[in-house]
Order: C-alpha cells, then sequence, then structure tokens
C-alpha cells in the first residue's frame, strides 16, 4: 500500500510572506500532496484556492478543544481536526458524540508533550530568537535551570539539593496500553509526536504502534494489552520518562532531575543486503565478535543476533567494527532482513 502524505503548512505566516504561498501550495499539490496540516484561516483559504484537490487536516496548533470548533472548522472545509493535547478521553469522548461523523479525529498518542497549550510558546524566542510557532523551537523547555537573587549577581541556588532542576521539561506521553479506550472514544488516527527525532525512532515508535493496532483489532476487547515485546520497542528507544498525558485526568509532570532521556539502546547499523549466509550492514556504532545485536525488520517482531564472527566489506576476519558507514558482513542464515531495517545493540 502506497503511504499517504501530509505536508504540514501550520506556522502562523506575515503578511510579506502570504504573497509566496500560492506558487508552494501549487508546487505541494503538483507533487502529490493528500492533505495540508493548517493552523492558520487565511492559509486554509488559500489552500482551497489553490489546491482544491487535497484534504485540510487542522492542526493542534490551532487549539481544537470543543466540539463547536471542530464543527466550524467542518463547515469551512476540513474533513480532520488534530485536537488539542490537554484533552481527556471523556472530552474527546464528547467532542465525537457533537460533531459530523465524516470529521476525522486525530490525536497524539506518544511522544514529547510541550510545557504549552498544544505547542503554543514564545520561550525559545525570548531565549534564542528561534520562534516554536514558526517550526523552529529550540526546547528551552528541556534545559536545567537554578534560582537567582537579583542583589548577588553569578551566585546561583540550586532549588534541589545535589543537582539543579528541569522545572519545564514534561515527561513523553505513551497512551500504547490504552488503545481500546482511545478507539472507543472516536478517535480515527493516532499521531505520534517526531520532532527532531532520528530515523530510527520514527522507524520503531510507528512500527510498535502498528503492531499493537492489529493484536487489537485481532481480539477486540477493553481489557487488550500489547505484547510484552511491543512495549520492550518502546522501551528500547530514547525517550523521557512516559505518562499518559491529560487522557486519564492528570497533568503529565515533569522530569526535574535531568535531562530526561532515558536511552538504553543504540543503533549499531543498517542492513544493506541478506543473502548467500551472510547480512551485510552499514556500521553506525561500533560493536564486536560476542555482542548480541537486536534486528529490527520493518513489520515484524524483533530478534536477536549473536556475532560469533564478522568480515570487513573485503572479506578479512575482523573482531571489531568501529568505523562509522564502514561495511560489515555477518554470517546469517534465517529470514530475509529488507534493506533499511535498523540493527540495535544494548547499551553496557
Amino acid at each position: 500500500a502506497c503511504a499517504k502524505v501530509y505536508v504540514p503548512c501550520n506556522t502562523i505566516p506575515r503578511s510579506d510572506e502570504i504573497d509566496a504561498l500560492p506558487a508552494f501550495l501549487e508546487q505541494t499539490a503538483d507533487a502529490g500532496a493528500d492533505a495540508f496540516i493548517i493552523a492558520d484561516i487565511g492559509v486554509m483559504k488559500l489552500a482551497q484556492k489553490y489546491a482544491p484537490g487535497v484534504h485540510i487536516h487542522i492542526s493542534t496548533q490551532a487549539g481544537v478543544a470543543n466540539y463547536a470548533t471542530a464543527g466550524e472548522f467542518y463547515n469551512m472545509g476540513a474533513s480532520r481536526v488534530v485536537l488539542a493535547r490537554e484533552l481527556c478521553l471523556e472530552e474527546i469522548a464528547a467532542l465525537r458524540a457533537k460533531t459530523p461523523p465524516e470529521l476525522e479525529i486525530e490525536a497524539f498518542v506518544h511522544g514529547s508533550m510541550c510545557v504549552s497549550f498544544s505547542g503554543r510558546c514564545l520561550l525559545s524566542s525570548y531565549m534564542t530568537g528561534r520562534d516554536a510557532n514558526r517550526g523552529d523551537c529550540a526546547q528551552p523547555c528541556r534545559w536545567k535551570y537554578y534560582l537567582t537573587e537579583e542583589k548577588r549577581e553569578g551566585q546561583k541556588f540550586e532549588i534541589f539539593e545535589d543537582h539543579g532542576t528541569h522545572i519545564l521539561n514534561s515527561r513523553d506521553m505513551c497512551m500504547i496500553e490504552y488503545i481500546p479506550r482511545l478507539v472507543e472514544c472516536g478517535i480515527t488516527s493516532f499521531k505520534i509526536e517526531g520532532r527532531a527525532k532520528s530515523a530510527y525512532y520514527t522507524a520503531a515508535v510507528p512500527n510498535a504502534y502498528r503492531q499493537a493496532l492489529y493484536g487489537y483489532y485481532a481480539h477486540p476487547s477493553r481489557d487488550y494489552r500489547p505484547d510484552e515485546t511491543i512495549l520492550d520497542e518502546l522501551r528500547k528507544v530514547s525517550h523521557r520518562e512516559y505518562s499518559t498525558g491529560f487522557y486519564l485526568g492528570a497533568e503529565p509532570g515533569q522530569v526535574l532531575s535531568n535531562g530526561g532521556y532515558v536511552r538504553e539502546y543504540r543503533v549499531a547499523g543498517m542492513a544493506e543486503e541478506c543473502g548467500g549466509g551472510w547480512l551485510t550492514l552499514s556500521q553506525r556504532n561500533k560493536f564486536r565478535v560476542g555482542d548480541t545485536l537486536d534486528i529490527m525488520p520493518p513489520g515484524v517482531k524483533p530478534f536477536l543476533l549473536k556475532v560469533d564472527r564478522m568480515t570487513d566489506g573485503e572479506g578479512h576476519s575482523i573482531e571489531s567494527a568501529p568505523h562509522a558507514m564502514m561495511t560489515v558482513k555477518i554470517p546469517y542464515e534465517g529470514a530475509e532482513i529488507p534493506k533499511g531495517s535498523f540493527i540495535r545493540i544494548k547499551e553496557s
């Protein structure tokens, strides 16, 4: 099946930028975009004029938090609204019940949580000149802060003993264990936050949710819980402490003691070729004979491969792969590993 392409067009343009939009919208439509993700009403109207065949999805930056607003966007021509992240399950169900069934509802179910309402934040603009509302957030909410007293220049007071504090650094959202409730409240599309994330993250997290959804629809039940191997996939990517966001009625909470990242795995390489008794990969991080690699083919359950021996690209035996992008060959007999599959290793 072909992937659908939704093009973000959800910054808030200034007047001097509007003149460039028609050409951009036409070119993007000609390239085959399936939808624009839009926050600004003026941009929405221009998209309908210059790219009438492309669907309109209303961005979370529009802050849609009630059925009246969602319904009006539908009346204006939107086919989908991406809800504000601050809604609980009951509020989403109520919004779904009072909007046209043809209107698709999308909601964030995983990833970074913004300390401000639906990403409407000025902190990055003030501190770095990079505007979060124009796609350029420097994420200063993740930085380490101290208290200072105005007459004691240069003195920093740690808010917690022994370390500073990341008072704005929210936990990541993870709703994979609540898929039955997300489906029941009427969400059409699950959205995964991916700003500044790696290709590995982009492959691993959606794949985990896809496998969980397959499992749920194979045996629909309010008691459904994804297999532990699926949950493990979300522990293997770099993430902050997980929470359920606002879905269950509680605020997401902050990660106070450090930058918040949990990094238990790193990418060892990318599969290049598989066959003839060998797996050929392109190295990304050092590994050696004796290590156990975690192979992640797309769409299937990951599996482990012990490295008993390996060679370089010319077939010379080597004990370790220390150089980035070097070609490495490992003996392998098993199901085909598609080119581009990620290969991980657990941090020692």
